[in-house]
C-alpha cells in the first residue's frame, strides 16, 4: 500500500480538482434552483418578479460578453484585459513548471529523469504557446 501511494501521489491533485469542481457545480445548481423557486412563488402569486432577480438569473446563464447592448463593448474590452493578464500569468506558471521539471530531469530525481524530460518539454511548449498567443492576439488598445 505504501508503494502504491509513493507511485501515484500526484493523483491527489487532479482528484481534488474534480471534487472541488463538483462542489462548485453543486453550489451553482442549488443557487439556480433557489432562484427558480422564488420566481415560481412570484408567478403563483400573480406578481411580477423584481428586475434584480431576473438579472441575477440571466447573469448566471450568460457570459460577460453578452451583457446589455449599450454595455457590450465595454464588457468585451474588460474581458480582453482580464484574459491578457491571465495569459501572462500562465506564461509565468508554465515557465516555472518547465524550469522545475528540467531541474528534476537533470538531477534524475526519483530515478525518473526521462519522464521529467517529457513533462519539461510539454511545459516549455505550453510556455511558448501562451507567449505567442499573447503577442499574436494583440487587438486594438482601448
Amino acid at each position: 500500500m505504501e508503494d502504491l501511494f509513493r507511485s501515484y501521489w500526484w493523483l491527489i491533485f487532479p482528484l481534488s480538482w474534480f471534487v472541488f469542481e463538483a462542489y462548485q457545480r453543486w453550489l451553482a445548481y442549488s443557487a439556480n434552483r433557489d432562484t427558480l423557486d422564488l420566481l415560481k412563488s412570484y408567478a403563483q402569486a400573480g406578481r411580477d418578479p423584481p428586475p434584480e432577480l431576473l438579472a441575477k438569473l440571466n447573469k448566471r446563464w450568460s457570459d460577460d460578453d453578452f451583457e446589455e447592448a449599450d454595455d457590450g463593448e465595454r464588457a468585451r474590452r474588460r474581458h480582453g484585459r482580464c484574459s491578457r493578464h491571465a495569459t501572462w500569468s500562465r506564461v509565468a506558471l508554465f515557465g516555472c513548471l518547465c524550469a522545475g521539471f528540467t531541474v528534476a530531469s537533470a538531477t534524475d530525481l526519483y530515478e525518473a529523469g526521462p519522464a521529467f524530460v517529457i513533462v519539461a518539454f510539454v511545459m516549455g511548449a505550453l510556455t511558448v504557446s501562451s507567449a505567442v498567443s499573447i503577442l499574436v492576439d494583440r487587438g486594438p488598445r482601448v
